[in-house]
């Protein structure tokens, strides 16, 4: 992706940030920048979000194109 990248600080469950570094542990070719931009990507195509560039945020997430 060769878009702008932003730095957010947000606070999640606990549980939930186990359950992510457990499954980063377990998958090394994702990283947590990679899950919440897949993550929120997908939450904003599936909730009326029609812009072509988060969708195609989303694929090159998804399939590691990081061109």
């Amino acid at each position: 992706m060769n878009s702008p990248m932003i730095s957010l600080m947000v606070e999640i469950p606990e549980e939930l940030h186990e359950s992510l570094q457990g499954y980063l542990e377990s998958h090394p070719a994702w990283s947590q920048q990679r899950v919440f931009c897949a993550a929120l990507s997908l939450f904003l195509m599936q909730n009326g979000n029609c812009d072509r560039r988060v969708n195609r945020i989303y694929l090159d997430t998804l399939f590691d194109y990081a061109a």
